[in-house]
């Protein structure tokens, strides 16, 4: 077999199913829907989760309680390890300069940091959130932090 003549095994590809045309295409009269019944007329579909009129189960079951989807705020995790290795000592660490050094994805999400990795540079941290840790290794470092 040479490269150029490429084709699919035997019996890999299929005629296409013309329906509906008459007896003689062997898909005629019923057009392989069967007979009679919800699913072989026009428009007879039913819609999801139905149980042949039965009492579905999302109606059968009770829907109570809180759901925190609409009021969760989604922060954007920097770790101190990776603040250390792109900003210099006595520079600001901010949303813009995280997202300018390619830390963060967006500016007006809320950026919370970690105490992952040490901290030796005296850096000035204008975020959302700072965690416990993190904090301490930056005031060590002769850092501060301002928490809108």
């Amino acid at each position: 077999m040479s490269d150029f003549d490429l084709h699919p095994p035997a019996g890999a590809t299929h005629k296409k199913k013309i329906v509906g045309r008459g007896q003689g295409s062997g898909h005629g009269t019923t057009a392989g829907r069967g007979n009679k019944g919800q699913q072989s007329r026009s428009g007879g579909k039913t819609y999801p989760g139905f149980e042949g009129g039965q009492m579905p189960l999302y109606r059968r079951l009770a829907h109570r309680g809180f759901n925190n989807k609409n009021f969760r705020v989604d922060f954007q995790i920097v770790n101190l390890n990776d603040i250390e290795v792109r900003f210099a000592a006595g520079e600001i660490v901010n949303a813009e300069n995280l997202a300018a050094k390619g830390l963060v994805r967006k500016v007006e999400q809320p950026v919370k940091v970690l105490g992952n990795g040490d901290l030796v540079k005296a850096l000035t941290f204008v975020v959302d959130k700072v965690s416990v840790s993190a904090k301490a290794k930056i005031e060590k470092a002769g850092g501060k932090v301002e928490t809108p």
